[in-house]
């Protein structure tokens, strides 16, 4: 089964979060929500293992896991989603653990996928991964050094041209764009036709201009 570890913490913008967890479950992707401490949380206590997350608009989920990298790796999951929300982009921006795993994903020999959405695409920024086209929400589209080729796209996906052995990281800007964003990554986990079976029955309106990209 495919497998999908999605990251949560304090200020996680609740809509990028519960709108690719529920789109890529709805696709058969098995899903672990992973939530990411930065000092006490404002909700829970040190008896709550993981503590809820109290998102952007206040909203709190209750995470699977609190993050231990040693379950999170490359090798359990076939990929690995930041979602934006400026607490929480930050939050998982600053954190080495953080960083570590998306390199782990992106230098992985396997094909492995890592998904990034709004302020969460700040993520490429502290790992250190190499220049490359990519998107975010435009308030910080000025914080990505030059070697970044920024596109002001819906959604992108940037390949390593490493034969079959490649990393397809991609970047969405936007609440506005987080159904492409799991729709193209179901295509990219399951194919076209699976992406296709999970659209349909959510009947978007035909004036959306879906994929929007």
């Amino acid at each position: 089964m495919v497998k999908a570890l999605i990251l949560i913490a304090d200020g996680t913008e609740e809509m990028e979060f519960t709108i690719t967890y529920d789109t890529l479950v709805r696709a058969g992707i098995e899903c672990t929500s992973a939530f990411v401490p930065r000092g006490l949380s404002p909700y829970g206590s040190s008896d709550t293992s993981p503590p809820l997350a109290v998102c952007s608009r206040q909203v709190k989920i209750l995470p699977d896991v609190t993050l231990d990298p040693l379950d999170a790796g490359p090798d359990k999951y076939d990929a690995l989603v930041i979602p934006g929300g400026m607490g929480g982009a930050v939050a998982m921006a600053d954190s080495t653990e953080v960083q570590t795993l998306v390199r782990s994903y992106y230098n992985h020999p396997e094909k492995r996928i890592v998904g990034m959405i709004c302020a969460g695409s700040k993520v490429a920024i502290t790992a250190g991964l190499p220049g490359q086209p990519i998107t975010s929400h435009p308030s910080v589209q000025s914080e990505f050094p030059d070697h970044f080729d920024y596109k002001e796209q819906s959604v992108v996906v940037s390949w390593r041209l490493l034969l079959c052995a490649c990393l397809s990281p991609f970047y969405c800007r936007r609440i506005g764009t987080a159904f492409p964003f799991a729709f193209t990554l179901i295509e990219l986990l399951c194919g076209k036709a699976k992406r296709d079976e999970v659209v349909g029955p959510m009947i978007f309106p035909s004036d959306t201009g879906y994929p929007f990209c």
